[in-house]
């Protein structure tokens, strides 16, 4: 017998597996026989969350025996807490945030990665006083968490890569507009805005007027590339229902074909999800060129290497963001898995 016929004979098996309905007793089975799963969000439902809402809206989800429901946060919130709390069972964070999370001895495990964009440190190319990274020395900057160290140590790591080595940590001036990055450039509060996606932060910009709105990409400054996001838990809920997180996976999987193949499809959904129809003119245009951006960013690969980890928790450690005693002792393996990615 073939080798590749008995791997047919095992994908039907497994496949059927995954439509097959949850036990009774099962306390997280609704009463149609699907599993439950409470998925917070990182932010408010955008294009970044397109293969879940693609997943939900063509029925995939239900399709491999799964009901989730998407829960978009109020405010911050530390979503390991609400996992062990029994509130959420998984949720959205970025790399950046799971490493500094488990240099800080938090019960954290990140299992799969869903987005891959571009994006870094965004500027009004139109004003003519920024043209390259070394020109953000002592500038003021706007990211979530000032006055934290984590906006100045971006910046510098990039002003330094281009080549200004002189540029005083405490010379960069701090604030903290959230995420409404362009509101802070416009109104004059920061000349920098950091922590931004380009799929996302770029085409709102535009949109909102800042026509020269251009950006420094991590990647080709010396930061880890951070720009993606994945699904967490925590290890204790991980084990728990790790096959049930396996299906969470292969249905993203499935939707992120879609969103591929048939991106007109994806749009419709996504538009009928977060009602674009009832929104205002400018926050329609926002919605069209988010869409079309973000597109582009969903890897059929959602498996990420231990070097990835190792490398941003070094700059972590460089950069003095994290406790460099704690985190030198905190193995990769403790908080990101691939076991159910594959």
């Amino acid at each position: 017998m073939s080798s590749g016929f008995l791997l047919s004979i095992l994908l039907l098996t497994v496949g059927s597996a995954y439509s097959q309905q949850c036990k009774a007793d099962d306390a997280s089975c609704t009463a149609d026989g699907l599993t439950k799963i409470r998925l917070g969000l990182e932010w408010f439902t955008n294009p970044d969350h397109l293969p879940l809402v693609v997943a939900q809206k063509h029925g995939i989800f239900r399709e491999f025996g799964l009901d989730v429901e998407l829960v978009e946060p109020k405010d911050h919130w530390e979503a390991e807490e609400e996992i062990i709390a029994g509130r959420l069972d998984v949720a959205v964070t970025e790399p950046l945030h799971l490493a500094q999370d488990a240099a800080k001895g938090k019960p954290v495990v990140g299992f799969s990665r869903f987005l891959h964009t571009d994006g870094g440190i965004l500027y009004d190319a139109g004003k003519g006083d920024i043209t390259r990274p070394a020109d953000m020395c002592g500038k003021t900057i706007s990211y979530p968490g000032s006055p934290g160290p984590g906006g100045p140590a971006i910046v510098n790591t990039m002003v330094k890569a281009d080549g200004k080595q002189d540029c005083d940590l405490d010379s960069y001036g701090k604030h903290n507009g959230g995420f409404f990055h362009t509101d802070a450039l416009q109104s004059g509060k920061a000349d920098v805005a950091t922590l931004i996606f380009w799929n996302f932060e770029i085409p709102e910009a535009k949109a909102k007027g800042m026509e020269q709105a251009s950006f420094f990409s991590l990647k080709e400054w010396g930061v880890p590339d951070f720009c993606q996001l994945v699904l967490m838990t925590t290890p204790d809920r991980f084990e728990e229902r790790k096959a049930t997180f396996r299906k969470l996976v292969l249905a993203m999987r499935r939707a992120t074909g879609l969103i591929h193949q048939q991106p007109n499809l994806a749009r419709s959904y996504y538009y009928d999800y977060v009602k674009k129809e009832e929104a205002e003119e400018t926050q329609q245009d926002v919605i069209d060129a988010t869409f079309t951006a973000t597109l582009p960013a969903f890897p059929n690969d959602n498996n990420m290497a231990k070097e990835y980890y190792d490398h941003l928790m070094s700059w972590l450690i460089e950069t003095n963001q994290v406790d460099a005693k704690k985190a030198s002792k905190v193995e990769v393996s403790s908080y990101w898995t691939n076991e159910v990615s594959w």
